[in-house]
């Protein structure tokens, strides 16, 4: 069974929680992420998602909204051992599609429900003549 690990990003954008939400946003688009990871005093504090951006815009977002005002406090975490069907599981009944996946206490990668697709995929595509 596949687990997390093998599909995750490690390329991780991280944020500071008194960061604008205007300024991250940018960021997101610049470097084409859906979520991005707050870390306060070197720890996991939030995760910050395209959703939440976009509930942001829809209040009526200006340059004072700060990622604490809109992210996602204490995210659930997913282990680098564990399955990528435990993270499917855990994202449909979480309703969200990012998750902080953990070693030891510290995050090493995000997987998202498009990782899951393509794990979902990889043996069910053709793969040419």
């Amino acid at each position: 069974m596949p687990v997390a690990r093998n599909h995750m990003s490690t390329e991780l954008l991280t944020v500071d929680p008194s960061a604008p939400v205007t300024e991250v946003a940018k960021r997101m688009v610049a470097k084409d992420v859906g979520a991005v990871l707050v870390f306060d005093e070197g720890a996991i504090c939030g995760i910050l998602t395209e959703r939440d951006v976009l509930r942001a815009v829809a209040d009526g977002i200006d340059d004072a909204t700060l990622v604490r005002d809109r992210m996602t406090a204490n995210p659930e975490t997913l282990d680098a051992d564990d399955t990528t069907e435990h993270a499917a599981v855990l994202m449909i009944h979480g309703g969200f599609r990012h998750l902080p996946v953990v070693e030891q206490g510290e995050v090493v990668g995000v997987l998202s429900i498009r990782d899951l697709m393509r794990v979902v995929l990889e043996d069910s595509v053709p793969r040419g003549v």
